[in-house]
């Protein structure tokens, strides 16, 4: 077989993109004409869906296709991501990450995918702030009570998150580390879990999503003792923040992105960004998830990767000052 000629090589590869280009330019164009698969890292009930379902109706309404949510918990959202990072890059399977995505690689050395690099920024949805919530058996009402009671009893404090590894999880083992207690961890399947788990009085402490605690410290079944963020929750404007209540510096934030395989046409990347952010600002919808304590946000491509980014190097500093390590 005759070896092609440099010239003659740059031709075929010039010709190529004159024919592949335009076709992609055309199915970004036409996109979508077929329902959305959105992956979701965490079960029903949680933080996650709690946001999911309603931006899915509007942003559905705005695409004229369905989107179908898709529920992958487990690993701490790894397995969700690693379904996203090996599905085809067409715009038609996405996935909702919480910080947990930013925080996973500082935790599990050898995940399935790289997350600088397997994933497309879309667009950051919203913030949302933890709050500490304590069960009816804490007798701790406030959080100077409650280092108090962990000092005088080392372990004997238990406090559940929505899984090993994420945001509650550490924001928890940051509390030990910065207040100079030590309590005991209880990982669960989701929020849901973790809020049944402190109505059932199986653990007695919680550093969890505002929106699946708040329901229940309203009905005076849980106790809320301070949020996590560095400015109070305008959902709890009067719980104050741990930094406020006792621990100086301390800062955590939860926040939710949406995220495509690498490789998706940079057309559809950004016509998504586009009509997420033109949902992100209607009045019904921002009242909606405002009642469960997220603050809506939007953003380009280009800044939620900048977050990502940032998010990353922030976390690995977190967890190597706590100390956190994955059994």
């Amino acid at each position: 077989m005759r070896m092609l000629t440099k010239n003659a090589l740059h031709a075929v590869v010039a010709l190529a993109t004159v024919t592949v280009m335009p076709q992609l330019a055309m199915a970004a164009e036409a996109w979508p004409t077929k329902p959305i698969q959105l992956l979701i890292p965490y079960p029903p009930g949680g933080s996650a869906d709690l946001l999911a379902r309603p931006l899915g109706a509007k942003l559905q309404e705005k695409l004229g296709q369905p989107i179908v949510l898709d529920y992958r918990p487990g690993a701490g959202g790894t397995i969700a991501s690693q379904a996203l990072a090996r599905s085809k890059p067409d715009g038609y399977t996405l996935i909702m990450v919480l910080a947990a995505h930013a925080i996973n690689p500082s935790l599990y050395p050898k995940l399935p995918y790289d997350t600088r690099k397997d994933f497309a920024p879309v667009s950051l949805v919203a913030n949302l702030p933890l709050i500490v919530a304590g069960s009816a058996s804490l007798k701790a009402r406030n959080v100077t009570e409650l280092i108090a009671a962990a000092k005088a009893a080392p372990g004997k404090i238990t406090f559940g998150s929505a899984g090993n590894g994420n945001t509650g999880h550490l924001a928890g083992e940051l509390f030990d580390s910065m207040a100079g207690v030590k309590m005991t961890h209880v990982p669960y399947k989701g929020s849901a879990q973790v809020v049944n788990a402190m109505l059932a009085g199986d653990i007695q402490l919680t550093f969890d999503s505002i929106s699946t605690s708040m329901p229940q410290i309203r009905a005076g079944r849980m106790t809320a003792l301070a949020v996590t963020s560095s400015k109070r929750a305008a959902m709890a404007p009067d719980v104050p923040t741990l930094a406020e209540a006792g621990v100086p510096g301390f800062d955590i934030n939860g926040w939710y992105a949406i995220l495509a395989p690498a490789g998706t046409p940079r057309a559809i990347v950004d016509k998504l960004s586009t009509e997420i952010a033109a949902v992100l600002t209607q009045p019904e919808l921002r009242a909606q998830v405002a009642a469960n304590g997220y603050e809506p946000v939007g953003s380009t491509p280009e800044a939620l990767g900048t977050h990502i980014e940032a998010e990353l190097v922030r976390w690995h500093k977190v967890v190597q000052e706590a100390g956190v390590k994955l059994e």
